[in-house]
């Protein structure tokens, strides 16, 4: 009876055993087959239970959607898949490079890349600590370095990622396997944002600022508000001096009036400023003024004798001459306020301008009123956050080419007094991003505003009142030159089965507008290839490799004012040897007319030509067995034609395709076995259905390099 009684709580532990091995093995084929699915947030939750049965299930939502064309699993357009994704990292694909492991380290490892392929980067951290600690898998650092980096730890990130590119022994005096060739390039790359991450006080790239003379630029008691006029080489400036214009020069000192001046430069000599006179400049203060394609200056005019008010005239020129000034509507103009410092877009579709008026975040703030097709200006608008805060914004500048607004501030954090700053606008849904600032050598602990810069960001000018005056705040105007900006291009080429390299593919880089000539690439026996771009291009890439699909991508250097290194992959899908269906291509009921929507899935085949100018192919048309066999095979035939037909009238030449009719001659599913279903059952209709189908396959293939040369 004892025995009996012993026994029974050991069987008891022997199923539950039994039992939680079972469910351990059905946790992890689950959390397999979701990763392969790349589901990565089920993944994670599968193998987070098997590493821990008590562990906590979190819900898990994918930030991104994965959005695929309608085309069977043999499709090429499958590898690589057409996604709508933020690409992370070109990486995380890179085929496992690993040791001898044991599962436990395996199911860990596979954690850690679940999480963070699911941008979980914080669990992704904790797991990677784990097989960094353990030593098993020699890429785990790089990922480890990487979900660092995802989390703004650039610090330990960096140490990470220089820990992966130069190994160290053990205290065993043991090296550790080395990295995969590919991500130890990432990783120094990687370093070097880091670094650029680390350095928030210093000037993102080398900036050469000097004071302007003080004979044509800085002279007087003030200057301010350098605004290119026409081109580069001519600026208008505001400046309080003497020889200005006044009405009574016996009671008024003109030196401390403020006039509009223009100076032209002469190979690098800056010519004696010219005051516009009148009736740009009168017995009042004017400046900060901007002049339109359209021969209008726009300039600020205030007085004395009302410091409360500023506002904003217009004077229209005709052959150098101008007419009087007129002061724009309530639109922009407020009594009792001021509104001052405008500015108009290139297009000549916005005018930007800085106002205290009622509606603003408090202070000054930046406003911007539309202008029309017949120049009438429409009611201001307030950029609200994050561009004004209950602080100053002032002196707007909107750099056309990287649509980018820089503007004055004391109401963010900065160096002290006004700062400028920049916010780029993402021309999708006209939002501006949270604004920058340009920190040092441009802004100081005194106020710093008026920046402009040249088309391409190469150089421009802005005020400051850093330096000591006599009246003890005075604004002068200083140039800058920024250092050349630099553009890289680099990536691997894959295969998009296996993760690996290939070596000796093709990588053509074309000027979309043809402007530049297209140039050619060969990747190295690591996949890899590298190439400095052009700035302000935009640049179409593609990848090509015989007996593979190529691929193809775009960057754009194209508004950038900053150096940037691009980075690019490419996962080429193999060809396959057999018929490659094309789902959901439609036809009129019992004729070869093509409907819309087959249209919109033929432009897919029609891309792929484009980018695979090496290949041939034959267009398939099929029927199921049913009706007559030669008006099936008609049927086909002219069905067939119809989509070359409209792929031939999209460019593609007619020798690189053909089309052909099968008929019913070539069924997926066999009609003996066909004739085995009951008739007109669902079993029965979608077999008919398999066998309609449209397709194509490859039939020739020129090499990549035959044609690089003919280019």
């Amino acid at each position: 009876m004892f025995r009996k009684k012993i026994a029974l709580p050991i069987v008891f532990v022997l199923l539950s055993s039994i039992t939680f091995s079972q469910s351990k093995k059905l946790w992890t084929e689950i959390a397999d087959d979701a990763f392969a699915k790349k589901d990565y947030a089920t993944a994670a939750v599968n193998y987070a239970k098997v590493l821990d049965d008590t562990t906590v299930l979190r819900s898990y939502v994918l930030p991104y959607e994965t959005q695929l064309v309608n085309l069977n699993s043999k499709s090429l357009f499958k590898v690589p898949e057409l996604r709508v994704t933020k690409r992370k990292d070109s990486t995380n694909l890179v085929k496992e490079n690993l040791v001898a492991s044991s599962k436990y380290d395996f199911i860990m490892y596979r954690l850690a890349t679940s999480y963070r392929l699911n941008y979980d980067y914080k669990h992704a951290v904790e797991q990677y600590k784990k097989c960094v600690d353990r030593k098993v898998y020699p890429d785990a650092p790089y990922f480890y370095a990487l979900s660092l980096m995802s989390l703004k730890q650039y610090s330990e990130a960096l140490k990470a990622f220089d820990n992966y590119t130069n190994p160290k022994p053990d205290s065993a005096g043991v090296m550790p396997k080395p990295g995969t060739d590919s991500l130890v390039k990432q990783a120094d790359k990687k370093k070097k944002s880091c670094f650029f991450a680390l350095d928030t006080l210093s000037p993102r790239k080398p900036i050469k600022v000097r004071m302007m003379d003080s004979i044509v630029f800085n002279r007087g008691s003030a200057s301010f508000g350098a605004m290119y006029f026409e081109n580069d080489t001519r600026v208008l400036f505001t400046s309080a001096r003497k020889g200005g214009v006044v009405t009574d020069p016996e009671k008024q000192n003109s030196a401390y009036f403020c006039d509009v001046y223009t100076s032209t430069i002469d190979d690098t000599i800056w010519q004696r400023p010219v005051n516009f006179g009148r009736p740009v400049n009168t017995s009042l203060h004017e400046g900060a003024s901007f002049f339109t394609k359209d021969g209008v200056m726009l300039f600020t005019r205030w007085s004395d004798n009302n410091k409360n008010e500023a506002f904003i005239y217009m004077a229209r020129s005709i052959e150098g001459k101008f007419y009087d000034a007129m002061k724009l509507g309530t639109n922009v103009n407020l009594p009792g306020y001021k509104s001052q410092q405008p500015f108009v877009s290139a297009d000549g579709k916005k005018l930007f301008f800085s106002s205290n008026r009622p509606g603003g975040k408090g202070g000054f703030d930046i406003w911007m009123a539309p202008i029309d097709d017949n120049g009438f200006i429409g009611e201001a608008q307030n950029l609200k956050e994050p561009i004004n805060t209950p602080g100053d914004e002032v002196t707007p500048f909107l750099h056309d080419l990287s649509n980018t607004l820089f503007f004055a501030s004391n109401g963010m954090p900065g160096l002290g007094g006004l700062d400028i700053f920049k916010s780029s606008l993402n021309v999708d849904d006209s939002v501006y991003m949270y604004p920058v600032n340009l920190n040092a050598p441009i802004n100081s602990s005194k106020d710093d505003a008026y920046y402009i810069m040249d088309r391409l960001g190469e150089k421009g000018f802005f005020s400051s009142d850093r330096q000591d005056c006599p009246s003890g705040h005075c604004y002068d105007i200083y140039s800058f030159v920024n250092a050349p900006i630099f553009f890289n291009l680099s990536g691997i080429v894959f295969d998009a089965e296996t993760n690996d390299p290939i070596p000796s593919a093709l990588v053509t880089i074309r000027d979309v507008h043809d402007g530049e000539e297209p140039f050619f690439l060969v990747t190295d026996e690591k996949g890899y290839y590298s190439t400095p771009l052009k700035p302000n291009l935009e640049y179409f890439l593609k990848a090509q490799k015989n007996k593979y699909f190529g691929q193809a991508a775009s960057v754009a250097t194209k508004g950038l004012t900053d150096s940037k290194d691009f980075e690019q992959d490419f996962f080429l899908g193999k060809i396959p040897e057999g018929d490659i269906e094309i789902e959901g291509i439609e036809y009129d009921f019992d004729k070869a007319t093509l409907r819309p929507k087959s249209m919109e899935i033929l432009d897919k085949i029609v891309d792929l030509l484009k980018i695979n100018d090496n290949l041939s192919i034959e267009l398939s048309s099929h029927t199921d067995a049913r009706g007559n066999d030669a008006y099936n095979m008609k049927l086909s035939q002219g069905r067939a034609q119809s989509c070359v037909d409209y792929i031939i009238s999209k460019g593609i030449a007619k020798k690189r395709i053909l089309a052909t009719g099968y008929g019913e001659t070539k069924p997926i599913i066999p009609e003996a076995e066909i004739n085995k279903m009951v008739p007109k059952s669902e079993e029965f209709e979608t077999a008919h259905q398999k066998n309609r189908r449209t397709a194509f396959r490859v039939i020739g293939e020129t090499n990549i390099n035959i044609i690089n040369k003919t280019k």
